[in-house]
């Protein structure tokens, strides 16, 4: 299987964890997935100063900056396959 047949399996199965992980890993998760589809963030941040947890996930997403797309899809592929233990 290629890389990004793996990817969207990992997509998949992280929508049927047994249970929910904590928020760090979430962050960690939806930083992956977003540098691994789009690549770097193009955005300075969330319009609303007061959204919280958009202005916690630009960041998460934000640090991954320069991380190939390769790189952040098999990043998130390990995660999940460790968090499905």
């Amino acid at each position: 299987m290629n890389l990004q047949a793996l990817f969207q399996e990992a997509v998949v199965n992280s929508k049927t964890l047994s249970e929910k992980p904590d928020n760090e890993t979430l962050l960690k998760l939806y930083a992956f997935y977003k540098q691994g589809t789009e690549g770097d963030t193009q955005e300075s941040g969330p319009s609303n100063p007061f959204d919280f947890v958009a202005k916690f996930k630009h960041e998460a997403w934000a640090k991954l900056a320069g991380t190939s797309k390769e790189t952040a899809m098999q990043a998130y592929i390990d995660l999940v396959t460790e968090l499905k233990g």
